[in-house]
């Protein structure tokens, strides 16, 4: 497949991947390279890669521990440590190896070290392939808010290799599922129809499916890197996917959610606000709440949630002026960013998520 070649970056797909790699690593000529993983991506995915860097380099492998918990300061403390201590300088060479919270928390890392050294991506899941590893979005969590430390910075290259999707559990798949369901619902409505119906699918065609979801996401960036506008597009499904991703990564005693699970939940209930809003038609609600409730089950929001959740909203990153802003949909395939919607709409929101 042809090279995705963004601002600053470049997304190479399958075997590509590594000829770019070791060529690259070849001309550059870094000083020492650090490979940072999570403790599953070190088990399933560290000895293919390794396998594929040809030519003598000083290589050091860091891990950290998984999951979303993990995506604090904190942990990018004990890297920054690391890299210290192993005599990273400069010239230094990050490869964050993994889902999307190594390739966040690491391209955050890369880009502090001594004021930034050079990284590259490798997801090894289906969401960091069509999102996280793409736009050059680094950051990390404070406390249970997400992404609320970080910068843009865009790494060398991203390769997406969907060898690494082998060793994925099905609600990892899902999750990342999600992203490309937003992907056709904000800018492709023919991608939107190619993909909402799994059983029609082939899954030997996935690579395709990713490609395509790159590409969507690649020409926003590309004419608004620092999402002074159309960028904002992306965060459809994202103002309360987010607050209700935090809410239950701070109570236990709920069920736990991937990111692309709380982004499935919030799709629905923004695409209900969008109905209630703007020219969404109810024929769209219908065809969008079918599709994802489909492929992501249910989740009970107990009604005393509804408040607190609400109440994480102003932390979200895209409000200005004390304004809370809303990515809503005009059809089904054209979104409209900085939409305002009061508080009893929302509330409306999670009772049609809680109608099902």
């Amino acid at each position: 497949m042809k090279p995705i070649i963004s601002k600053d970056s470049i997304v190479y797909f399958g075997e590509e991947c590594y000829s770019a790699l070791n060529t690259y690593l070849e001309k550059a000529n870094h000083s020492k390279i650090f490979i940072l993983v999570d403790s599953n991506t070190h088990e399933f995915c560290l000895s293919r890669l390794m396998g594929e860097i040809k030519g003598s380099y000083d290589i050091e492998v860091i891990e950290i521990e998984p999951g979303e918990i993990h995506k604090n300061i904190e942990t990018c403390s004990g890297v920054w440590n690391v890299l210290s201590e192993l005599g990273a300088d400069r010239k230094s060479l990050m490869i964050n190896l993994g889902g999307g919270v190594v390739t966040d928390l690491g391209g955050f890392v890369a880009c502090t070290y001594k004021r930034g050294i050079n990284y590259i991506n490798i997801p090894t899941s289906l969401l960091a392939m069509v999102d996280a590893s793409v736009g050059g979005k680094t950051g990390v969590d404070l406390g249970n808010l997400k992404n609320m430390v970080g910068v843009i910075s865009e790494s060398e290259m991203v390769l997406v290799d969907t060898t690494y999707l082998g060793s994925l559990p099905a609600n990892q798949m899902r999750s990342g599922f999600a992203e490309m369901l937003k992907h056709g619902l904000i800018q492709d409505k023919d991608y939107w129809n190619q993909i909402s119906d799994l059983s029609k699918l082939d899954l030997t065609h996935l690579e395709k499916m990713i490609y395509d979801s790159v590409v969507i996401k690649n020409n926003i960036v590309f004419e608004d890197p620092t999402e002074q506008n159309i960028r904002k597009y992306l965060n459809f499904g994202h103002t309360l996917g987010h607050a209700i991703e935090s809410y239950y990564l701070t109570h236990p005693e709920r069920e736990t959610l991937l990111h692309g699970e709380a982004i499935a939940i919030g799709m629905i209930m923004e695409a209900y606000i969008s109905s209630e809003l703007l020219s969404l038609t109810k024929e769209g609600l219908e065809s969008i709440s079918k599709v994802i409730l489909h492929t992501f089950p249910k989740v009970t929001i107990p009604s005393e949630d509804h408040q607190p959740i609400m109440d994480l909203l102003v932390h979200d990153k895209k409000n200005e002026q004390g304004n809370i802003y809303f990515v809503l949909l005009n059809t089904l395939g054209e979104a409209k960013y900085n939409c305002v919607v009061d508080d009893q709409l929302i509330l409306k929101s999670f009772e049609y998520y809680d109608s099902f």
